[in-house]
């Protein structure tokens, strides 16, 4: 998700990936994005870039305000794009789930919703959406646009710092490698 400043478009989602050749349920969602992207009032406030591949996630990395990890619990894999956003002074908002669970402490980035997982996943859905819908509204967006009188968003600065001093030196390739060996080949 990127936050760009418009006067008319206040806040643009911006979408990019790829489903596995076999999630259908994917595809159907990203197919439903690129719909949505070409509906009247949304045009230019939803975009999907295709043929998304390291470049794409290159730019987009480099140039988001808020990168947007909503995976279902427990499935997030690792939570690799968040930690290169994190290095680029862009804010996390995700699910507490994978790294982010670890690593967000509140002041640090965007959490959607507490860290419960109910057992059906129509309403894990709900509730996620509910969260997702109240913090980018209540929290997200009011901070990015308060503005002082030089038009600077220090609350904003402030978080992306937190996050930065918080998260990058932690989630290394470097400490991942180090915890690794350590716990799990010199223990052989």
């Amino acid at each position: 998700m990127k936050l760009a400043h418009d006067k008319q478009r206040p806040v643009q989602f911006i979408f990019a990936g790829k489903a596995h050749p076999r999630d259908d349920e994917g595809k159907r969602f990203i197919q439903q994005i690129i719909h949505l992207s070409k509906q009247g009032e949304l045009v230019g406030s939803v975009v999907f870039v295709e043929n998304y591949d390291v470049h794409i996630a290159r730019q987009m990395v480099s140039g988001c305000d808020v990168w947007l990890n909503n995976p279902r619990r427990p499935l997030e894999a690792s939570g690799t794009s968040g930690m290169k956003a994190g290095c680029n002074g862009c804010l996390n908002f995700s699910i507490l789930d994978g790294w982010w669970r670890e690593g967000y402490d509140g002041t640090n980035g965007f959490a959607i919703g507490g860290d419960s997982n109910p057992n059906n996943v129509e309403e894990q859905d709900r509730v996620d959406s509910a969260n997702l819908y109240q913090t980018l509204t209540e929290q997200i967006v009011p901070m990015f646009f308060d503005r002082d009188k030089q038009g600077i968003p220090r609350q904003w600065i402030q978080r992306i710092r937190r996050a930065m001093v918080t998260l990058v030196p932690q989630f290394t390739t470097d400490r991942m490698v180090k915890e690794y060996t350590r716990k799990y080949y010199l223990t052989k």
